[in-house]
């Protein structure tokens, strides 16, 4: 009995150690309940130097990139926008990602950046999210890039826990 007692005890910090990183509660049940206006977050300007420039940030700092693909058209975009610059989320996001945000206009600027990543022809959506290892330049969430392009259709804490679960 001590025996098997001992070897659960040393154990549960081995399994501890492995646990996903929870998302903060935002404590926002709904999108209607986001400070307005939703955030514009994409600007016009050089993508491919933002990208780099991220990445590099990234890299130096042990974070993972987040590349968010959108348009300020987009309401769904804009309620990531909203959810992320929540002040629970602010400092978690800041802490796991270091964030780029990449204008696609109406789907016709700036394709190439996704297209550095494998996804070719017209995004299935946005916010098209990718998450890559700046050390290796992989794209970490594959065939998952547009999980949030139907944010609406989720709540503030379920965009906070896809989020977190991304995080290395």
């Amino acid at each position: 009995m001590r025996l098997a007692l001992a070897i659960a005890t040393l154990a549960t910090p081995l399994f501890l150690a492995a646990a996903p990183v929870a998302a903060p509660r935002v404590g926002v049940a709904s999108f209607d309940a986001l400070p307005q206006p939703l955030p514009l977050p994409y600007h016009a300007g050089d993508a491919k130097a933002a990208v780099a420039a991220a990445r590099a940030r990234a890299a130096k700092a042990h974070k993972r990139l987040l590349i968010d693909l959108g348009g300020n058209w987009c309401l769904d975009c804009r309620l990531l926008a909203g959810v992320m610059e929540l002040p629970q989320m602010r400092g978690f996001v800041t802490k796991h990602f270091e964030v780029v945000t990449v204008d696609v206009g109406r789907f016709d600027q700036n394709l190439d950046i996704p297209a550095s990543y494998g996804i070719k022809g017209r995004l299935a959506g946005v916010p098209a999210v990718l998450i890559v290892d700046p050390k290796t330049n992989r794209l970490v969430n594959a065939g998952r890039e547009t999980a949030l392009a139907d944010a609406r259709s989720l709540t503030p804490q379920a965009l906070a826990d896809w989020l977190a679960g991304w995080v290395a």
